[in-house]
């Protein structure tokens, strides 16, 4: 498709409000073209797959978000801090019932026929942030930063401080709240009257009108259609796009009320659905459990349909479009370059393998781009983007090199710091986007070259923490490698002394041990040993089973030697402890030294207590007692009183991790050891 036929659907999609199939699309876009396109249906079919800006139906039908969305009903609760001050603060509330290309201050409410007014809040960033975190918790300083142009100048002056305090539009619901006598529990159901605009209709509900079974029935609809996006698209590119298709795979029950507010669903009532860490960003997925990473870069927005060239570098792990290449070409001019050469290995570092027709293709591409571009590259209009361009191509460059490198190397993907790709894979997209939008002649304003600046430092800043810590897990994997050497002994006469390093990791929390162990040690050794290393009494029942590749658990004997386990190819177990999931990874081979012992070497993090319902619960306990935390104010563990201690046990410590304590704890369990 040309711009012209990509502007044409979304103009579409953000018009229909009926089922639609893709020759009735497809004839309303080629109309936008300045040529015939055999194979346009295809390219749009992919686009919608790809992109996820559309429902899919049945075999012949899609559904647009506008036509799901619209005249469909849900639910918002105010939370006490704006009854007290008067006013409702739209934020994420509206969350997939709204056009996600309009910001929320630019959203319109009806309250009896008549447009609600809006005022203005003042607050520290950080009282506001709870409101915008469904975005995703990184993303809600750039919403508050968008309310308006001040806000954006006091974010960009200092971007790794907030502001002191901030201005964002709100809702003014003095009226509103007097009228209807609202009280604290009683909701607000909000009708999209037009999900394009933005525009949404407000009625009162009171906190006694709707009944639990009701309640229940819409809290399994959706507990569903988040499990069932999740299981069929994955993590996918934003949690925005996750909401849209949990709604939409939820069925029509989960847009009708009775219905819980989508805060009130993630924070309080499910135990199934969390928001985890994905890299450098957030997403929802099943409680407990991790995203797994992968072992390449990952794209959301490369096409199948891809042009040869743009095939080409997807192939070789570089998924980028010909803009990017366009800005490559353009960082050139800005060097005063006119060697293709020179662009092909910025574009391609050496240690990406290309053959001789690859290689050959690849230079004529960009030495008849680069010929046919020149003579309109202007230098003095280049002087403000250029600089940026640069400094964005030679992140984008280390990216690529850095990740071909992990690909290439024979560390063990455990070793690296958790969700490497997935980091690496979000400045990537982030870089690649930057290119792109610095690959066209009409350059951005001065202001957005500033915000582009204070983007690009947080990159790099990203990038060199994740390369440090790249490095330094390498290097440990490499002097790791030497304790495998036995002398010339065989292995069955080494086998009573082969230790191993292992990693046991608490699924849904950012806790995790390492510690040296025996092959001798038997899963009961192992049992106490993790016990000791979360700080658990041992005494609740625990199991342990290897996963078979086709998903069956294969449960071990109390008995067995960590030796004797056989892993069906994947050197991996998992202790299931009361609500708790652990799980133990079993890394580089360990030569002990005479008289070595069993002992943690390292770890992160407070393990909760062991009584806790699972790392929900757990999650909520510690946003309970945490100050600034993103979970809502009016959640039931805040309520109680003295709740959240009481559950988390008066000695508990958030963040602590004695390792000297842990092993002074092993030696007590493990004495014959000491010789």
């Amino acid at each position: 498709m040309d711009l012209e036929q990509e502007e044409a659907l979304y103009e579409f999609l953000e018009n229909t409000t009926e089922p639609f199939t893709l020759d009735e699309i497809t004839i309303y876009v080629q109309a936008a073209g300045q040529k015939r396109n055999k194979k346009l249906k295809t390219e749009i079919e992919d686009y919608l797959d790809t992109r996820k800006i559309a429902f899919k139906q049945d075999n012949r039908h899609w559904v647009s978000r506008r036509a799901c969305f619209e005249s469909a009903v849900f639910a918002i609760t105010p939370s006490r801090l704006e009854l007290l001050n008067g006013i409702l603060i739209p934020g994420h509330r509206c969350i997939p019932f709204a056009n996600p290309l309009t910001l929320p201050h630019r959203y319109k409410f009806y309250w009896k026929g008549k447009l609600v007014p809006e005022t203005t809040t003042e607050a520290p960033p950080e009282d506001l942030y709870p409101y915008y975190c469904l975005y995703g918790e990184e993303f809600a300083p750039q919403y508050i930063a968008r309310d308006n142009p001040e806000n954006e100048d006091a974010f960009n002056a200092d971007p790794y401080e907030d502001p002191p305090e901030v201005s964002i539009h709100t809702l003014d619901m003095r009226v509103v709240y007097r009228e209807s006598g609202f009280v604290p529990g009683d909701r607000f159901v909000v009708r999209t009257i037009n999900w394009n605009d933005c525009c949404f209709e407000l009625t009162k509900s009171k906190k006694d009108d709707w009944s639990g079974a009701e309640l229940k029935k819409w809290l399994d609809a959706a507990e569903s259609g988040f499990e069932d996006s999740f299981a069929l698209l994955g993590p996918g590119a934003s949690m925005e796009e996750q909401f849209a298709f949990a709604y939409w795979f939820g069925g029509k029950r989960m847009r009708e009320i009775p219905a819980y507010s989508l805060e009130e669903f993630i924070f309080e009532k499910t135990n199934r659905i969390d928001i985890v860490p994905y890299g450098i960003e957030s997403r929802c997925w099943f409680s407990g459990k991790e995203i797994p990473d992968s072992k390449y870069l990952q794209c959301f927005s490369v096409l199948q349909d891809r042009t040869l060239i743009e095939d080409i570098l997807f192939r070789k792990n570089i998924p980028v479009s010909e803009y990017v290449i366009l800005s490559y070409i353009k960082d050139a001019f800005f060097r005063k370059e006119k060697d293709a050469e020179k662009v092909l290995q910025r574009l391609i570092p050496p240690i990406v393998p290309l053959d001789d027709a690859e290689s050959d293709l690849l230079s004529d591409y960009i030495y008849d781009s680069m010929k046919d571009f020149l003579p309109g590259y202007s230098p003095f209009l280049d002087r403000n983007a250029g600089p940026v361009r640069q400094r964005v191509a030679e992140l984008h460059t280390a990216i690529i090199e850095l990740s071909t490198r992990l690909q290439k190397g024979e560390v063990e993907t455990a070793w690296l710091p958790k969700h490497t790709f997935i980091v690496l894979s979000q400045i990537q997209g982030h870089a690649s986007a930057l290119l792109e939008d610095l690959a066209f002649d009409e350059y951005p304003s001065e202001s957005d070259m500033f915000a582009m600046d204070n983007s690009l430092d947080s990159m790099i800043d990203t990038y060199t923490d994740i390369k440090e810590l790249i490095n330094a897990a390498m290097d440990n994997f490499r002097r790791s490698t030497f304790t495998v050497i036995h002398g010339g002994k065989t292995s069955s006469q080494w086998r009573g002394q082969l230790w191993r390093m292992i990693q046991i990791s608490l699924t849904g929390l950012d806790v995790w041990r390492r510690a040296i162990v025996s092959h001798d040690h038997t899963m009961e050794d192992l049992h106490r040993l993790i016990c000791i290393g979360m700080s658990w009494s041992g005494n609740l029942r625990f199991r342990f089973y290897c996963e078979t590749p086709d998903g069956i658990k294969d449960y071990l004997h109390d008995k067995i030697k960590l030796g004797d386990v056989d892993f069906r190819g994947k050197k991996e177990l998992v202790y299931e402890y009361a609500k708790w999931n652990v799980k133990i990874i079993i890394m580089s081979s360990y030569q002990p030294a005479i008289n070595d012992v069993t002992r943690f070497i390292t770890g992160e993090g407070s393990a909760p207590p062991e009584q806790v319902e699972g790392p929900r619960h757990f999650k909520r306990l510690i946003g309970a007692i945490t100050p600034g935390s993103l979970e809502m104010g009016d959640i039931t563990e805040q309520q109680s009183a003295g709740g959240p201690r009481q559950d988390l046990g008066p000695a508990y410590m958030p963040g602590v991790f004695d390792l000297e304590k842990m092993n002074r704890e092993l030696r007590a369990v493990f004495p014959n050891e000491e010789k």
